[in-house]
């Protein structure tokens, strides 16, 4: 069973608020973080860095966002900034927009009431791993029901190490609503780590670990309240999700949109006077500082037929950064 927070993600609906890249874990090793978000201070909203409030509406905006999911680093160690920005979504948005938080430490009843204040749906703890199976009793099974008694739902969000029974106690019990189980993986920001502590990459595979390491987890993700969230679904589904709504809302008339979310157009440095010459509408094309972006296939067609000497055919992503795909020459 998905949660709505899930339900969101998975179709590409949920903005990543990225608040704080401090936390003050140590045994993470598996923390994914890579060095331009791991101790630092600078909010991301999806991939843009944000400067002003303005900045994380326009990127919520801009792929139709359903909710947003707040995330670091550790949220809870800069709660006048978590909160911030929890009540300017929901005050620009509207109740309706969803937001969960992740958090690898319990925070207290105040904590709780804060973020239920500024209009928190949903939390996802995150227990250290060396703290599974001995959870019950501890302030992590104490912050479940302070989190519900304030309004939010509790659940556990955590990485597919080992297929620990405790956490599926903890949903019979009616402690968490859901428990959503992350396939265990290797990134940039990890791989010297999790190469010390014996894990490889999969063949073939960008990210999972490798088969002799990965834990069966099939007891645990069989739980209708627990949802096994692999890294190829985050890839060819989520993310890939919202380039397609992003796309949609960003593209330009004579842009087209690609299956995978991406935007294709060409680029060449005639003057904008030739186009002139040769009919071109305006909506065809526009002119920035150092070339102009015109319909790919218009553009093909003109150095086909000797109109223009060259040009290019750039395949984009549709994010704040523009990274661009491929770039054939034409």
């Amino acid at each position: 069973m998905l949660s709505r927070g899930c339900e969101q993600c998975a179709i590409g609906g949920k903005l990543v608020l990225f608040v704080h890249g401090y936390c003050d874990q140590r045994d993470c090793f598996y923390c994914p973080l890579g060095k331009n978000r791991k101790n630092v201070d600078q909010v991301f909203a999806n991939e843009r860095p944000v400067e002003t409030d303005e900045d994380v509406l326009e990127e919520a905006r801009k792929m139709d966002a359903m909710g947003s999911s707040i995330t670091g680093g550790e949220p809870l160690e800069s709660m006048d900034r978590t909160t911030h920005y929890i009540s300017l979504l929901k005050e620009e948005f509207g109740s309706d927009h969803h937001i969960h938080l992740y958090t690898g430490i319990t925070g207290d009843r105040d904590t709780m009431q804060e973020l239920a204040a500024a209009g928190l749906d949903e939390i996802r703890f995150h227990p250290p791993v060396g703290l599974w199976g001995n959870l019950h009793g501890t302030k992590w099974e104490e912050i479940l029901s302070v989190a519900r008694e304030e309004g939010l739902t509790p659940a556990f969000e955590i990485p597919g190490i080992e297929a620990e029974p405790e956490f599926l106690e903890f949903i019979d019990e009616g402690a968490a609503d859901f428990v959503n189980v992350n396939e265990f993986e290797l990134s940039q920001g990890n791989y010297r780590r999790m190469d010390e502590h014996g894990y490889d990459r999969r063949e073939n595979h960008m990210s999972a670990v490798d088969g002799k390491e990965e834990a069966d987890l099939s007891d645990l993700v069989a739980h209708p309240n627990v949802y096994f969230c692999t890294s190829t679904f985050k890839d060819a589904a989520q993310h890939r999700n919202r380039l397609k709504r992003t796309a949609t809302n960003v593209k330009r008339p004579f842009e087209e949109q690609t299956d995978d979310g991406t935007l294709v157009y060409g680029v060449t440095e005639v003057e904008p006077s030739r186009l002139t010459d040769l009919g071109v509408p305006d909506e065809y094309y526009e002119v920035t500082d150092e070339r102009v972006e015109i319909a790919w296939w218009l553009l093909e067609e003109m150095v086909e037929e000797g109109d223009l000497e060259e040009g290019a055919i750039v395949e984009q992503y549709p994010t704040y950064d523009g990274q661009v795909v491929e770039r054939t020459p034409l």
